[in-house]
């Protein structure tokens, strides 16, 4: 009897204050239903709503401000009429209050990893973490569907609940896209955007809202982190002989520092002179391409009329003497220094015939002669 005039007293003015900011909803009064009489009044700060049930339904819901309540509880009249049922009036009455903010930094994560295959690792295990943010957009769907008669529902009470609804998309979103663990870390982002999409309809079954999804962090376990931090490191050497080079020219370069005799100097200085060289080489990348050299200057070959290089003493294809003490005047042949006749045309060396010239190259040539002692061209 004296509890009943309490909560009689109590629920005249309605109202709730979150004082942990962990609770979803709240519910007036919290142990069983309440006798709320006509014309109490019912206070819904900002970033709440409220839900009225009356007679076991939900009567109206109330967004920010004061409200006045009608019911059929009238002081005196209501003691009266509840004669019958023990003095409690069967006109039962509840008001769930709903926290419409925004729940921040909720956890998710695997708790044992799970098997995927990676287009470069082969079949690896993974285990992922982040942190998501919540809240609730239809109160009286959340209250019919989740949170039923309980008088106080916190997000530790959902949070274990929607941790395994994100994991199983996850695993799926994963096993469809995944490529490679080593591109993961770039795509944190769109993949946190992607799994958001695939859970709305999850989260908004309940009346509930995914407003952002984190991805902390996807690992494999430690075997597989070295063997990825091997790899690292030898994609940073690249070429382990070249680094071995490198480290005993330095090494040489410090052993020439510290020498302190005259031994020690010379060798610093002659290190010192080679070190730019060996630097020079060992540094250069392997696909440089070489320099391009210039081109020998060619010549001809008075008797074959090839092409061989301007400095060579015998021609490499008919073996003609390129280096000429003199030539016969009427076919260019070399002839030897004590020679009186060419040996190819029988022509007196001493005799000079008549010149002509060379309709190629404007040489001036002899009158007998068969080709041009000039570009080798044929008169």
């Amino acid at each position: 009897m004296s509890m009943n005039r309490m909560n009689l007293v109590f629920l005249e003015n309605l109202e709730w204050f979150d004082d942990d900011g962990t609770h979803l909803v709240h519910r007036l009064p919290q142990q069983g239903s309440g006798e709320i009489k006509y014309g109490a009044q019912l206070t819904v700060r900002e970033n709440q709503a409220a839900v009225f049930y009356y007679k076991g339904k939900a009567l109206e819901a109330f967004g920010p401000g004061r409200h006045t309540l009608k019911t059929g509880n009238i002081p005196i009249l209501t003691k009266i009429a509840s004669l019958p049922w023990g003095l409690s009036s069967p006109l039962r009455a509840e008001v769930y209050f709903v926290n419409m903010k925004v729940f921040t930094n909720l956890k998710w994560g695997t708790r044992d990893p799970v098997a995927f295959k990676d287009a470069e690792l082969g079949l690896i295990r993974l285990r992922a973490f982040g942190v998501f943010n919540l809240r609730v957009v239809q109160p009286v769907l959340m209250i019919n569907r989740l949170v039923g008669t309980q008088g106080v529902y916190t997000t530790e009470a959902i949070e274990d609940y929607l941790n395994q609804v994100i994991i199983s998309r996850f695993n799926d979103h994963m096993g469809e896209h995944l490529d490679s663990l080593l591109s993961l870390p770039s795509r944190y982002d769109t993949l946190s955007e992607e799994l958001m999409e695939r859970m709305q309809q999850d989260f908004s079954h309940f009346g509930l809202a995914l407003t952002h999804l984190y991805i902390n962090a996807i690992t494999p376990p430690p075997e597989v982190q070295k063997a990825i931090d091997e790899r690292s490191r030898m994609g940073a050497i690249d070429d382990m002989n070249k680094l071995m080079q490198m480290k005993a020219a330095m090494a040489m370069e410090k052993a020439a520092e510290g020498g302190g005799d005259m031994a020690g100097a010379g060798m610093g200085a002659g290190i010192g002179l080679m070190m730019p060289a060996m630097l020079s080489r060992y540094l250069t990348p392997p696909d440089s391409p070489p320099r391009a050299s210039e081109p020998a200057p060619e010549a001809h070959c008075p008797e074959c009329h090839q092409s061989i290089p301007a400095n060579a003493r015998f021609c490499p294809y008919c073996g003609h003497q390129q280096l000429v003490f003199r030539q016969c005047m009427a076919c260019g042949k070399n002839l030897t220094p004590n020679a009186k006749f060419c040996p190819r045309c029988g022509q007196e060396v001493d005799r000079q015939p008549e010149s002509r010239f060379c309709s190629k190259c404007g040489n001036e040539n002899l009158a007998d002669a068969v080709y041009c002692n000039a570009c080798g061209e044929k008169l």
